[in-house]
């Protein structure tokens, strides 16, 4: 039995954001920490910027494509001005989430049957200047079908309701992440996962996803930098995602 490290690790830095605007000025400075995630190990960087600008400002966008050397992700709802500013920054990866502009934060995947021809148009945008696409989705087959259909690439499974079952009864919580993660497969659709995954979650979830290529973490992994520093958090997230083989 071997121990690999498949998955990658994607950081969203949103939360520092958050931090820097509720003081105004620039601390914490998001590309010196988009700098510092990388060089300790970290696979990409995320951000999910919002029209109000309460975290990402669409100023960060720009800088930080300067900044970013391994992979840049931007998730968002797409929409007109969205999709303008992702032809225009041209990242690595773009996530397209449903949610409105005024939630609090993403809470639900694309209903991909309903929503077929308007993801089919916008995602052929964004492939037509070489930007791999995802599509934040539930962990429920019946919808992948029709998201292969889309023309993305990835899906990324929504893991909140994962994260809010697994103390109580592990597999319970990620049978039907399995089930959706292997209709993917058959179809050849990369996976990716994110949101609420954390320390006490993510070794389990990552060993039992087959072909999951990436996940996205945020808040946790910003709440754990106040007890265990930047450094030790992003070290254990990547030992998290080691997986025996």
């Amino acid at each position: 039995m071997s121990i690999i490290n498949q998955t990658k690790l994607s950081v969203n830095i949103n939360k520092l954001a958050t931090i820097r605007n509720a003081r105004g000025g620039n601390n914490p400075n998001l590309l010196y920490f988009a700098k510092r995630i990388e060089d300790l190990g970290a696979h990409s960087i995320t951000i999910h910027p919002r029209p109000d600008e309460r975290h990402i400002r669409f100023s960060d966008v720009y800088d930080l494509k300067k900044t970013v050397k391994t992979e840049f992700n931007i998730e968002g709802y797409p929409s007109d001005s969205f999709i303008e500013m992702v032809l225009d920054v041209k990242p690595e990866q773009v996530t397209l989430v449903p949610d409105p502009p005024h939630v609090l934060t993403s809470n639900n995947g694309w209903d991909t049957i309903t929503h077929l021809d308007f993801l089919k148009s916008v995602i052929a945008k964004f492939k037509a200047v070489n930007i791999r696409t995802s599509i934040f989705l539930n962990p429920d087959p019946s919808f992948i079908e029709s998201a292969h259909a889309t023309g993305t690439d990835r899906i990324e499974l929504y893991t909140e309701a994962y994260a809010n079952q697994y103390s109580q009864d592990p597999k319970a919580a990620i049978a039907p992440y399995i089930q959706t993660a292997e209709a993917a497969n058959k179809l050849g659709l990369g996976i990716n996962a994110g949101h609420d995954l954390d320390l006490n979650n993510l070794n389990y979830f990552a060993q039992n996803i087959p072909g999951l290529l990436e996940v996205s973490i945020g808040h946790a992994l910003i709440c754990d930098a106040l007890e265990y520093g930047i450094d030790n958090t992003v070290k254990m997230y990547l030992n998290q995602l080691k997986v025996s083989k």
